[in-house]
C-alpha cells in the first residue's frame, strides 16, 4: 500500500496527528470534491441534472453492497445509525414477555430504540462487561426461549472490543433469533461480510471509519428477513411507482429501498460515494492489517511508558480503538494537553481513546507517545 499517495487525500495531516476516527473522521479530498461537484451543479443548474444525481446515489449503493458483501437491493440509505436500528425495533411483531439482548457498554443508538419497547412489554437484557471484554458466554447465558433479538456493536465504542460476529451469528441462527449489528465502529476499518457472519440487519453512519459526511447512514436488511419488518415510516419514495404521483398505489418497493420514505440528502451520498471509492481502492483487508499494526505499535509504546491498556489485546478481539489511561496523572488534562499540540484523540468513560486509520503513520503514533507524561 502506497501510504504517501493515500496521505495526500487527507489535508488534515498537515496540521494534526489525527487519531480520532472513532469520533468524527476527516473527509478525504475525493469525498469533499464529490460533494462540491453536487453543490456547484445545484447552485448553477437547480434540479436540471436530477437524473445524474440519482445515478451517483445508486453507484454509492452499489459500493456499499460491495463493502458489506451483499446485493444492492439489500441496502437502503438513512440519516444515521439510530434510524436504521429503529426500523428494526419498531418494525418487528413483538409480544409481551419478549426480550432483546444487548450489552451494558453500547452506544445509546443501540440502547434507546430497544428501551422504548417497554410499553409493549419487551425486556432489555444487558450483558455485563468484564475487564474490557464482552464474554461470549455472557451473551449465551442471557438468551432464553423468549429472546427475539440480539443487537450488538461490531466494535464497542468505549473499549474497542471486537465482538465475534460470526460466532454470535451462528448462535442466533441455531436458536432462531434475529441478529442486529451496529457496525459504525468497525465498518471501513475491519473486514465485515454480512452473509458470512449471519447478520439479519445492520446499521451504520458514514462519519467515523468510512470518513464520509454525517447524515450518510447505511441500513442492510437481509433479503430473507426484509418482510419481518413493518414499514412504520411510509412516504412517496417507499412505493413501487413512486414517480406516478397521482396513482396512490400503496405497494411497497420489493427491496430495502422501501425504507427510504422521501428525498435523500443527496450531497451526503455524493460524499459517501467518494469515501467508499477510496477505501475499496486501498482494500479493506490491507486497511485492517495496517490499522492493527499501528495499534500494536501504540500499545507497545504505552506499556513502556507505564500506561494501562483497557482494550482487549487478545487475538480476534482487537480493533482500531485503543482505550488506555494513567493511574498517576489526570487523564482529562492529558487529553487537553495533547489537543493543544495538535494530537487529536477522545476521552471516553474517563479513559483516553486513540483510533488511528490506515493513512496514519508510526511517526504520528510516536508523536502521541512522546507527549504523554
Amino acid at each position: 500500500m502506497d501510504i504517501k499517495r493515500f496521505r495526500k487525500e487527507f489535508p488534515v495531516t498537515k496540521k494534526y496527528a489525527f487519531l480520532d476516527h472513532a469520533c468524527i473522521g476527516p473527509l478525504s479530498r475525493r469525498a469533499a470534491e464529490n460533494m462540491r461537484t453536487f453543490v456547484e451543479d445545484m447552485h448553477r443548474h437547480g434540479g436540471i441534472h436530477e437524473d445524474l444525481w440519482i445515478e451517483e446515489v445508486e453507484k454509492a449503493r452499489g459500493l456499499t453492497a460491495c463493502l458489506l458483501g451483499c446485493s444492492k437491493e439489500e441496502v437502503s440509505f438513512t440519516k444515521n445509525t439510530s434510524e436504521g436500528i429503529s426500523f428494526v425495533a419498531n418494525g418487528l411483531d413483538w409480544e409481551t414477555g419478549d426480550n432483546v439482548v444487548i450489552t451494558q457498554i453500547e452506544f445509546p443508538a443501540n440502547v434507546y430504540s430497544w428501551m422504548n419497547l417497554k410499553r409493549k412489554g419487551v425486556e432489555v437484557r444487558f450483558v455485563q462487561e468484564a475487564e474490557g471484554r464482552i464474554p461470549f458466554e455472557g451473551i449465551e447465558a442471557a438468551i432464553d426461549d423468549k429472546t427475539y433479538v440480539v443487537s450488538l456493536s461490531f466494535v464497542e465504542f468505549t473499549t474497542g472490543f471486537r465482538n465475534d460476529l460470526k460466532k454470535i451469528g451462528e448462535l442466533c441462527k441455531e436458536k432462531g433469533i434475529i441478529f442486529v449489528v451496529d457496525a459504525i465502529q468497525g465498518l471501513g476499518a475491519l473486514r465485515l461480510d454480512v452473509k458470512e457472519m449471519g447478520i439479519d440487519f445492520l446499521a451504520a453512519d458514514g462519519h467515523k471509519w468510512l470518513m464520509a459526511p454525517e447524515g450518510a447512514g447505511i441500513f442492510y436488511a437481509r433479503r430473507g428477513a426484509l418482510d419481518w419488518l413493518k414499514v412504520k415510516e411510509v412516504g412517496w419514495a417507499s412505493v413501487v411507482n413512486k414517480e406516478d404521483y397521482l396513482s396512490y398505489d400503496l405497494t411497497l418497493r420489493p427491496d430495502s429501498s422501501r425504507f427510504e420514505c422521501g428525498s435523500l440528502s443527496t450531497v451526503c451520498f455524493y460524499g459517501l460515494k467518494g469515501a467508499l471509492e477510496l477505501l475499496l481502492e486501498a482494500g479493506i483487508g490491507p486497511i485492517e492489517d495496517r490499522i492493527l499494526d499501528l495499534t500494536n505499535h501504540l500499545c507497545k509504546g504505552l506499556t513502556e511508558k507505564g500506561y494501562i491498556i483497557y482494550s482487549s489485546r487478545r487475538e480476534g478481539e482487537t480493533s482500531g480503538i485503543v482505550s488506555f489511561y494513567s493511574d498517576k496523572h489526570d487523564n482529562s488534562q492529558i487529553w487537553k494537553g495533547l489537543r493543544e499540540r495538535g494530537i487529536i484523540l477522545s476521552l471516553r468513560d474517563g479513559r483516553l481513546r486513540a483510533a488511528p486509520h490506515f493513512y496514519n503513520t508510526h511517526e504520528e503514533v510516536d508523536r502521541l507517545l512522546k507527549y504523554l507524561p
